[in-house]
C-alpha cells in the first residue's frame, strides 16, 4: 500500500479591477493574499478580489448587506473540509480606502493591502465586533501582523 500523496497547494488569486486605480498593483495584492492563506495554513484555495467604484460598491452593500453607501470591503467565502479548500471573494472599493486612510493618517496604499487581509481573514471564517472593540480583537489584532509583514 503506497502511502497518500499531499496534495500540491495551489492558492489562486485572480485580481479584477475593470477600470478602477487602485495605488496597488494586482500582483501585489495577490502577493498579499497569497501570504494570508499561507499563514493561516491553508492549502487549497481559489479567491477573487475585485476593486470597485463607489456606486458599484454601494449597490452590493445594499443589495447584500441591506446598508447605505458604498463600503470599503466585504466578502464572501466558502471553505471545504477544514480550511483546506477555500473559496472566496474580495471586494474592495479603493474610494473609499483613500477616504478611511486620510481620516486614520495612513498611506492609501497601507490601507488597500489592509482592506486585502481583512477581507482574507473574513473569507477564512475570521469575524470581529462591529463596535469600538473591533480594533481590540483577535482578529484585528492578526491582520495589524500580517499588514506589518506585506508591507517589510
Amino acid at each position: 500500500m503506497r502511502p497518500a500523496r499531499r496534495a500540491t497547494p495551489v492558492l489562486a488569486v485572480a485580481v479584477a479591477a475593470d477600470g478602477v486605480r487602485a495605488p496597488v498593483s494586482a500582483a501585489r495584492i495577490a502577493d498579499a493574499a497569497r501570504l494570508v492563506l499561507r499563514a493561516e495554513k491553508v492549502t487549497q484555495a481559489m479567491i477573487s478580489v475585485a476593486l470597485l467604484d463607489v456606486s458599484a460598491m454601494a449597490a452590493m452593500n445594499r443589495e447584500h448587506l441591506g446598508h447605505r453607501g458604498p463600503t470599503d470591503v466585504i466578502s464572501f467565502g466558502f471553505i471545504a473540509g477544514e480550511r483546506r479548500g477555500v473559496v472566496g471573494d474580495i471586494y474592495i472599493c479603493p474610494a473609499v480606502a483613500r477616504t478611511n486612510a486620510r481620516a486614520h493618517g495612513v498611506g492609501v496604499r497601507e490601507e488597500i493591502l489592509r482592506l486585502v487581509i481583512h477581507g482574507v481573514l473574513h473569507v477564512l471564517g475570521h469575524d470581529h465586533p462591529v463596535d469600538e472593540r473591533r480594533q481590540h480583537s483577535a482578529m484585528w489584532r492578526r491582520q495589524e501582523r500580517l499588514l506589518a509583514r506585506v508591507l517589510r
